[in-house]
């Protein structure tokens, strides 16, 4: 059955700006702040009953930032995205009332997992190649930041530290990199640490002046601001999965895949501050999680072909709990992610052939948490 909200907003050419409801608007425009009409779809799940919304059309490609990035707005209003739907990948908002979005990029060659939005949910930042720009969310004014030197070429992963103060990336030339911290305001830029192999997903540690980043899937890095006590962290034996900050800052959460496939993957806590890491919880082999506001529960997509399910796994009691099948080819793109009260999932999955956008309401489930 398909779901369309009631409501439908107002658009013009510079969509939420001015108004002028009829009909026709919704088209297909390939204008920065073109309104979209909504495509959602809501189903009952087979495996658990519960319902599910895809929130994108399956006819295009669409993308959810990276999963250390905000995506979504505090009080759970709208989520930024990236799709394709004109041909190139261009950033979108979507009303999560309504299901409207507007197109709020004209990029050449704008990185999907690139975006996030700042903490005073006015604007976002994403790069556009080797261009690290900023968007007005209300007037769709683009400021470019800062631009990656000739002769580099920005490794995987950015981000922005929880205070929207600056940007943190890496650049690599040959088989070495560096991390870089950018000035948000000033597009300022210096290095902070160097690496003799291409370093991955730098991010900011909340409350601290201090930056994590990954060796691939060998090693997790942490680094002070000023580029003093650059150190590799003791984690367990085994591949390092996806790797991110506690949301109190305080431990670095990650996956532990070990050598021998027949061992369950793991959730695992390293406190950096106390060069120590112990277990969280056995999963049924995860890809991919992530966890709430309070740290109490996470959400997992597994790997296993048999159940391919995105899970609930309860911290204390170390118990797991179904929520939807995601069928996505690549269980480990499915990167699913809490809204900030803890009452609804979103994920990415390219169950109907191509990637697209998924909500789960938990609000049963899991206890409601106060945002920030």
């Amino acid at each position: 059955m398909w779901a369309v909200p009631a409501a439908f907003g107002r658009w013009t050419r510079r969509a939420f700006l001015l108004s002028g409801l009829a009909s026709w608007a919704f088209t297909e425009q390939k204008e920065k702040g073109a309104l979209i009409a909504p495509a959602w779809r809501r189903y009952a799940d087979p495996a658990t009953d519960l319902e599910v919304y895809r929130l994108t059309d399956s006819a295009y490609s669409s993308w959810l930032p990276a999963y250390y990035s905000r995506a979504l707005s505090r009080h759970g209003g709208f989520v930024l995205y990236t799709s394709d739907r004109t041909g190139a990948p261009q950033a979108y908002r979507m009303d999560l009332h309504t299901g409207e979005a507007h197109q709020l990029t004209e990029g050449a060659h704008v990185d999907p997992a690139s975006l996030a939005l700042l903490p005073d949910e006015r604007s976002f930042c994403y790069f556009d190649g080797p261009s690290l720009r900023q968007v007005n969310l209300l007037t769709l004014r683009v400021r470019e930041i800062y631009e990656v030197p000739e002769g580099w070429e920005r490794c995987a992963g950015s981000s922005i530290s929880p205070d929207g103060v600056s940007a943190l990336f890496g650049e690599g030339r040959g088989e070495g990199s560096r991390l870089r911290i950018v000035a948000l305001r000033t597009g300022a830029a210096r290095t902070v640490a160097e690496a003799p192999w291409r370093l991955s997903h730098p991010q900011a540690r909340p409350h601290r002046a201090q930056a994590l980043y990954c060796q691939g899937d060998q090693a997790l890095w942490v680094v002070n601001n000023d580029g003093v006590n650059n150190r590799k962290l003791p984690l367990a034996a085994g591949r390092i999965g996806p790797a991110r900050w506690s949301p109190e800052g305080q431990t670095v959460l990650y996956l532990n895949f070990p050598d021998d496939p027949a061992q369950l993957h793991t959730i695992r806590e390293c406190l950096p501050d106390q060069s120590s890491d112990s277990l969280v919880a056995r999963t049924s082999q995860f890809a991919h999680f992530g966890c709430n506001s309070n740290n109490s529960v996470f959400v997992g997509a597994s790997q296993n072909r048999a159940s391919p399910y995105v899970l609930l796994l309860l911290r204390i009691a170390r118990r797991e709990f179904t929520l939807c099948e995601h069928r996505a080819s690549d269980p480990a793109k499915v990167a699913p992610i809490f809204s900030a009260d803890s009452q609804f999932v979103f994920f990415e999955s390219d169950r109907d052939g191509k990637p697209a956008i998924y909500r789960v309401h938990v609000e049963r489930l899991v206890e409601k948490t106060e945002m920030e």
